[in-house]
C-alpha cells in the first residue's frame, strides 16, 4: 500500500502553471528519487504535500498521504501533520535554522510544538537525535548556534530536526548540494540508514543523478511541471526513453573541449603563505589558541592555465583564497601576482587588484538588488576608472556570456540561477582581468546548466588567455576543466599534479578518500542506453 501516492497533480500560481498532472506513489520505507533541472517544479512539489504553498496557489488533482487527501485538509490538521507525520530537510539549512536558538532548542522545539513531551523529556530526545545524526553532546553541546557549526554539521541539526518525532515520510530537498564530498556521502549514508532503523519514507529532491543511482529504489524525471518518465532506477537510468532523460545524462558527463593555453611565464605566485587566526579563552587566565588556518602553502600559476583547489570544508581554500585576493593578510610568506607583491586592503594599487577577479559561489548574494544590470556588471571600472564607451563595453561582455544588451536594463532577480552566473562572469570579464577566482562557481547549479557555464568559461580562457584558481568540492567539475590540481587537508597542500594524474592515481590517503567518497553513475548503466 502506498504511503503517499499523488494523482493528476496541478498547481497554478496566480494563474500561471506550474505543476500539470503530477503522478506518483511512495511505499512505506522506499527511498524515492525526483530528479529534473532547476524550475522543473521538483520543490513546488514538496511543497503542496506540505501544504506550504505561496498565496495566490491553486491546485487540483490529489495527493494522498495514508489514505487523506492533504490538498483538502485545513490548515491546522497540516499543521498537526508537519514535523510530526511528515518531516522535510530544507536546501540551505543556514537560513531554515533560527540563528537565535541553540541546537537544542530547535530540535526540542518540535516536540514541544505537537506537545508530544514535557521541557525535560524534549532535551531528552533532543539529544538522542543529535547524537543519532552525528553530533553527540560531549563535543557539540545542546547550548551551541547554528552559526558555530559548519555546513555539514548545520544539516545535521536540520535532519535531528526533521526526524525528532520519527515521521513516516521525509522530504530531503536538495540536502547534500553545497557540501563537499566527504560530508555529503555522510549525510547520504546517514538518511540511508535513518530509513532502515526508523522505518521512514524517503522523497528525495535533487539534480545529481549520482546521487539518486546510489540511494533511490525508484525515480521519477521532472521536466516543466511534468513527470516526463519513472520507474526502476537501473531499469530507467539503462533504458533513458525520453530525450529530455538523455539530455541530463549527457549533460551530467559533459566534458567542454579545451585547449592547452598554458604559458611559461609565472602569472600568481603564493610562497610559504601563513594565516592564523586567535580563538576565544578556554578561561579567563588562560593564553588564547591560535588556530592555523593555513600552513605553509606554495604553489603558482602560470598565465593561461586552470588550477583547482580542493579539500574538505575547513580545509583552508577560503581562507587561502581571501588572502590571495588581498581580503585578509597573511602573517608569513609572500603572494606575488604578476611580479607585484599582493598586499590586504587599501594598500593593494588598483592596477594591481584589477588584474584578479572573482566569480562567487552565490551570484544573487554577491548582486546588490536594487541596482540594475549594466551597473552591476561595471561594477569593476572604479579600479580602471570610467571609460566613455562604458555603456559598450557592458553590452559587449553580456553578449560574450550568450545573453542580450537588453537585459543591461533588467534587475538580477529577472533571471535565472545560471544567467545570474553568467552576468557575475560578465561582471569579472569587463576590466579584462589576467586571472579570475573562480570559488564554488557551479556548485549550485543543475547539471545541464553547469555545463553550458563550463563550456562558457573553456570559450573565455582561449578567447582571453585567461588563467583560472577553480575552488570547487565537486571534483568532476575540477577534473574536466583544470590542467593541475593542488589537494588542501588542514591548511596544507598534500597533493599536487597533473589533474588526471592525481584523479587516476592518487597518491595521499586522503585525496584517495576524496575520490572514493565522490558518487558515480556504475558504468554499466550509462552505457546500456
Amino acid at each position: 500500500m502506498s504511503l503517499l501516492r499523488l494523482d493528476d497533480l496541478s498547481l497554478a500560481i496566480h494563474g500561471k502553471p506550474i505543476l500539470s498532472g503530477v503522478a506518483f506513489d511512495i511505499a512505506g520505507g522506499e527511498i524515492f528519487g525526483l530528479v529534473g533541472e532547476s524550475g522543473s517544479g521538483k520543490s513546488m512539489t514538496a511543497l503542496a504535500v506540505m501544504g506550504l504553498l505561496p498565496s495566490g496557489a491553486t491546485t487540483s488533482g490529489r495527493a494522498e498521504f495514508m489514505g487523506r487527501d492533504l490538498l483538502t485538509l485545513p490548515e491546522r490538521a497540516l499543521t498537526g501533520l508537519r514535523g510530526n507525520e511528515i518531516g522535510m530537510i530544507f536546501q540551505e539549512p543556514m537560513t531554515a535554522l533560527n540563528p537565535m536558538k541553540t541546537i537544542g532548542d530547535q530540535v526540542a522545539e518540535t516536540l514541544l510544538i505537537h506537545r508530544a513531551a514535557s521541557r525535560a523529556e524534549a532535551r531528552d530526545v533532543a539529544r538522542e537525535k543529535l547524537a543519532r545524526v552525528g553530533l553527540p553532546e560531549d563535543r557539540f553541546p545542546l547550548s551551541r548556534y547554528p552559526h558555530e557549526l559548519s555546513g555539514g554539521q548545520r544539516q545535521r541539526v536540520a535532519i535531528a530536526m526533521a526526524i525528532a518525532l520519527r515521521p513516516k515520510l521525509l522530504i530531503a530537498d536538495e540536502p547534500t548540494t553545497a557540501l563537499d564530498v566527504t560530508t555529503q556521502a555522510q549525510i547520504l549514508d546517514l538518511l540511508k540508514g535513518l530509513t532502515g532503523d526508523e522505518g521512514m519514507a524517503l522523497m528525495l529532491i535533487t539534480h545529481d543523478l549520482a546521487v539518486v543511482a546510489g540511494m533511490a529504489a525508484r525515480v521519477a524525471v521532472m521536466q516543466n511541471g511534468r513527470i516526463v518518465e519513472q520507474g526502476a532506477t537501473e531499469t530507467l537510468f539503462r533504458t533513458r526513453t525520453q530525450d529530455y532523460t538523455r539530455r541530463l545524462f549527457a549533460a551530467s558527463a559533459h566534458q567542454p573541449q579545451r585547449r592547452a593555453q598554458t604559458r611559461p611565464e609565472t602569472l600568481l605566485s603564493v610562497e610559504g603563505a601563513v594565516r592564523e587566526y586567535i580563538l576565544p579563552r578556554p578561561s579567563p587566565f588562560a593564553k588564547p589558541p591560535v588556530l592555523r588556518a593555513v600552513d605553509g602553502v606554495s604553489l603558482t600559476i602560470r598565465r593561461g592555465e586552470s588550477l583547482g583547489l580542493v579539500g574538505e570544508s575547513g580545509c583552508g581554500k577560503s581562507t587561502l583564497t581571501r588572502a590571495i585576493l588581498g581580503l585578509d593578510p597573511i602573517q608569513g610568506g609572500t603572494i606575488r601576482l604578476d611580479g607585484q607583491e599582493v598586499t590586504p586592503g587599501h594598500t593593494m594599487p588598483h592596477d594591481l587588484r584589477a588584474k584578479m577577479q572573482v566569480v562567487f559561489q552565490d551570484p544573487y548574494g554577491s548582486f546588490n538588488p536594487r541596482h540594475r544590470v549594466e551597473r552591476l556588471v561595471a561594477e569593476p571600472f572604479h579600479l580602471t576608472g570610467q571609460p566613455k564607451d562604458a555603456r559598450d563595453r557592458v553590452a559587449a561582455a553580456l553578449e560574450e556570456v550568450g545573453l542580450s544588451p537588453a537585459d543591461m536594463g533588467k534587475y538580477i532577480h529577472e533571471f535565472s540561477g545560471g544567467q545570474r552566473q553568467r552576468i557575475a562572469i560578465a561582471r569579472a570579464l569587463i576590466i579584462r582581468p589576467d586571472l579570475i577566482v573562480l570559488d564554488e562557481a557551479v556548485s549550485a547549479l543543475d547539471v545541464r546548466v553547469r555545463a553550458q557555464v563550463l563550456d562558457l568559461l573553456a570559450r573565455l580562457q582561449e578567447s582571453h588567455g585567461l588563467a583560472y584558481l577553480f575552488i570547487s568540492h565537486d571534483l568532476s567539475v575540477v577534473r574536466s576543466i583544470t590542467d593541475r590540481v593542488l589537494v588542501m587537508k588542514a591548511g596544507r597542500i598534500v597533493e599536487e599534479g597533473a589533474t588526471e594524474a592525481v584523479f587516476a592515481r592518487p597518491e595521499h590517503p586522503y585525496t584517495q578518500r576524496l575520490i572514493a567518497a565522490t558518487p558515480v553513475i556504475p558504468a554499466a548503466w550509462q552505457d546500456s542506453a
